[in-house]
């Protein structure tokens, strides 16, 4: 009866050893699964400071041709410039889940934005942190929550539905122009001075024809702008921005619609008393 009990238990602690072999042997060959997508981050860049990434650190952009708000990049660009989209997502810290939405594609598929922008990858971006994609043609720029400004590349449609180029004359072809942070399209007034807003009045009675581009002060810029050419002013008590020594203004006939430039014919076409601004506008 002893020796039955003896190998009873020889047997018992040889199965245990079998099994935790066999259990080691399965962790250790285990494949740990990427974490999947779900949302969108800030992430610290030496370079960059925050910039948005997906939630597994990979860098987003915006494509200056999307600044109507509809993605422009089809074919070959979407395989270069991978698309974002998440359905049900989710959002970082810092970030606020009103400025997300979500468009449809030329194809149908679905695209996520920011501010209006569509969100993209870059092909050539290998492991999280990388941002080839800044500045690539000075068309696309690197996703940050903070810029003060934007910029779009478009043919230009005036009030009277003519098209005209960035020196406000009738003109084919895409023209590059600075907008706000939504890509509603800013504006210089010809008559202004340096740094000096001759257009509005101290009671603002004009102000809904051209508003001020009003800001609390100059944060990110995209990187093909030279962010010290970008100051502000004070005009009766409220914060301008300036550009190249320009007071940037909005027009009120853009009723607020991104990519709109109808302000390029006002009031008389060809007469370029109001112009878009862009990296080639010659300082005040």
């Amino acid at each position: 009866m002893k020796n039955y009990k003896l190998l009873h238990a020889m047997i018992a602690v040889f199965v245990s050893i079998v099994l935790l072999g066999s259990s080691c042997s399965k962790s250790s060959n285990r494949i740990i699964p990427t974490p999947q997508l779900t949302g969108v981050v800030l992430t610290d860049n030496a370079t960059f400071g925050k910039l948005l990434t997906d939630n597994n650190g990979f860098s987003l952009y915006f494509f200056s041709k999307d600044v109507s708000g509809a993605s422009a990049c089809v074919d070959g660009c979407a395989t270069t410039w991978p698309v974002f989209y998440k359905a049900g997502l989710t959002i970082g810290a810092g970030l606020t889940s009103s400025d997300f939405g979500v468009i449809d594609r030329p194809d149908g598929s679905k695209q996520s934005t920011y501010k209006g922008w569509p969100l993209y990858y870059y092909s050539k971006d290998l492991k999280a942190g990388d941002t080839n994609g800044d500045k690539v043609a000075n068309l696309w720029v690197i996703a940050k929550a903070d810029y003060t400004i934007m910029f779009g590349n478009a043919q230009l449609i005036g009030l009277d539905k003519a098209q005209y180029n960035d020196q406000g004359i009738a003109g084919t072809g895409a023209s590059q122009f600075i907008t706000d942070d939504k890509g509603i399209t800013l504006y210089m007034f010809s008559k202004d001075a340096s740094s000096k807003n001759n257009f509005t009045k101290a009671d603002f009675s004009n102000n809904a024809a051209w508003p001020i581009f009003e800001v609390t002060g100059v944060a990110s810029i995209p990187s093909i702008f030279d962010k010290t050419q970008f100051t502000t002013i004070n005009v009766f008590g409220k914060t301008q921005l300036v550009y190249k020594g320009h007071p940037l203004y909005h027009f009120g006939q853009d009723a607020a619609t991104r990519g709109n430039t109808n302000g390029v014919s006002f009031p008389v076409p060809g007469s370029a008393i109001w112009k878009v601004t862009n990296s080639t506008t010659v300082a005040l």
